[in-house]
């Protein structure tokens, strides 16, 4: 009575469509449910998909061919682009800073991962596609095993008589292994170097630039004589602050204006500076003093409200361009993008999902949202032409074959890196044409956890069907100690190099070595064990960049050793 059940759930050698699909889902389903049990402060997330499809593998459970390779790649292909949009705005901002250093470290890291690599594949005997899945494995680039499987695929098609190992195999076997030997590393070089993640935290604070600091409103009164009579623009230059004066009261009147630049200042004016707080600070003491007026915040005819920019006619025009204060007599204090905030200047070129902060009349802002949008309900909804408009780009110079004399064939970005590179570049310059980069968070979470969720499974239940035969026929022990040389060896000189030499905050460092490894699992512990969330900021800043380089090693030591 109930075949058709037994069918649909048993294993099946050739499934159809809804095997498949059943296949895919209940290795979903229970590697999300197993990823959430903690074990000591760790949990392994979404990777643990890959252990439950290994396991449904090696159990007989198969995917049908015709949708295997593309439950695989496009699963990918949503990762790396939502990775994309996530950390490319801070990515960028970050080389103006210590991003540069962060970054050299992390790719050094990276490109002696690949140097161990090749030094195994000389004096070990061992494949090329299987040390790559073993280094792959080692430092949980998820990435660099989709690019290794793509260059494959394609050797594969241009030489059909030469038989090319899986590389999947060696990544399932060292996966854990570098997630757990980050965790140590970080646990023990902690210990050892007598880290006081406090002290750590207090000094991170006292490095931060201006830059980095909050915006702050503080209210200050005009008395040097210097700067009466003088056109507010003109203030603001000689002072060489970067601030923003978003209300002036006149002494002896109740009356607030949101004043433009070409006003000029009188004996004992009241006005609210917006800035960084040093910036203000700085400002308040060249020109006056604190105030303590409750007079410029009660203004019943000026009122402050966010405005989102959502109408295309606004997008990628400059602050300057749409001349607020003429137009609606409205003054822009403050501009939000991807969670920080900018000091609004003319030649500030606004984004889709921009966020500006306007105080003005209720009459002003109603006119000024007609111009802009604030269509918050839309900022809710992904805009799907967008996004695939997007993702089609990525794939497009994925597969642009770049010819390098000595290579059997052209190597190219592939599913990996150019849906990445491209979501790099639309949420550095928020959006090419009609393509935007603005998704909202919950959107960008669903698309990159579904997406490795998809590749996870494809992957393990593809890799679990030889499994153990594999296992014992390269002696699995074996991979696991090549393992521990590349996911130890550059761990431990990162530390040494960063903490000793570049003197880099531990806070910071523990995320850099997180991000080194692509390694959400690792960053978690990282900011639950160190209790701070610093560790995130740097992971941001060298992920990206990682992951391309990753790819590419990846991809070229299979090309020329395979």
């Amino acid at each position: 009575m109930f075949d058709w059940l037994q069918n649909l759930l048993l294993p099946a050698e050739n499934p159809t469509l809804a095997q498949s699909l059943i296949t895919i889902m209940l290795a979903i389903g229970t590697g999300v449910f197993l990823g959430r049990l903690k074990l000591g402060k760790i949990t392994f997330g979404v990777s643990a998909v890959m252990f439950t499809g290994l396991i449904l593998g090696h159990y007989g459970y198969r995917i049908n061919h015709d949708i295997l390779d593309f439950i695989r790649d496009f699963g990918l292909i949503l990762f790396v682009y939502g990775i994309g949009l996530q950390v490319g705005p801070s990515f960028f901002s970050s080389f103006r800073n210590e991003g540069l250093k962060f970054n050299i470290l992390a790719v050094s890291a990276v490109l002696l991962s690949g140097v161990i690599t090749y030094i195994l594949f000389r004096t070990t005997g061992l494949s090329m596609e299987n040390l790559v899945g073993i280094m792959s494995g080692s430092v949980t680039n998820t990435p660099g095993l989709g690019a290794a499987k793509n260059t494959i695929e394609e050797l594969s098609a241009q030489f059909p008589d030469k038989k090319f190992d899986d590389p999947t195999v060696g990544y399932a076997i060292t996966y854990p292994l570098g997630v757990f030997g980050i965790i140590g590393t970080i646990i023990i070089s902690k210990v050892l170097m007598k880290i006081d993640s406090l002290k750590e935290m207090k000094l991170f604070r006292l490095s931060k630039i201006n830059r980095e600091e909050p915006l702050v409103p503080k209210k200050m009164r005009a008395t040097n004589p210097e700067y009466f009579g003088k056109a507010l623009h003109q203030i603001i230059k000689e002072t060489g602050l970067n601030v923003v004066i978003s209300r002036l009261k006149h002494s002896g009147s109740t009356a607030v204006q949101s004043p433009t630049l070409d006003t000029h200042l009188q004996d004992r004016d009241v006005m609210m500076i917006v800035g960084t707080e040093s910036d203000v600070d700085a400002f308040i003491k060249k020109v006056g003093r604190l105030s303590s007026d409750q007079f410029i915040e009660s203004a019943s005819d000026i009122r402050k409200k966010n405005i989102f920019v959502t109408k295309r006619s606004a997008i990628h025009k400059k602050l300057s361009e749409l001349d607020l204060y003429n137009t609606y007599d409205l003054k822009v204090t403050r501009v939000f993008r991807a969670g920080k905030e900018i000091v609004p200047r003319p030649s500030l070129e606004l984004f889709y999902g921009d966020i500006l902060r306007v105080i003005g009349s209720d009459e002003g802002i109603a006119e000024a949202e007609k111009a802009i949008g604030n269509q918050e309900k839309k900022m809710l909804e992904p805009d799907f032409l967008s996004l695939f408009a997007g993702i089609l780009l990525g794939i497009i110079v994925g597969s642009i074959p770049l010819v390098i004399p000595g290579l059997p064939i052209p190597l190219k970005f592939g599913f990996a890196a150019g849906p990445l590179i491209v979501a790099l570049l639309i949420s550095r310059y928020g959006g090419i044409a009609f393509i935007h980069s603005y998704i909202n968070n919950a959107a960008i979470y669903f698309m990159k956890d579904f997406g490795i969720c998809m590749f996870f499974a494809a992957v393990g239940i593809h890799a679990g069907e030889g499994f153990y035969e594999n296992f014992i026929k390269y002696n699995g022990w074996i991979f696991l100690l090549y393992g521990c040389a590349i996911t130890l060896i550059p761990l431990i000189l990162m530390v040494i190099v960063g903490r000793l030499f570049m003197k880099i905050n531990f806070l910071q460092l523990a995320g850099i070595m997180s991000g080194s490894y692509t390694d959400p699992a690792a960053l978690s512990f990282s900011t639950n064990y160190l209790e701070s969330d610093v560790p995130i900021q740097s992971y941001a800043q060298v992920y990206p960049l990682v992951t391309i380089f990753r790819i590419f090693v990846a991809s070229l030591l299979v090309l020329i050793f395979s």
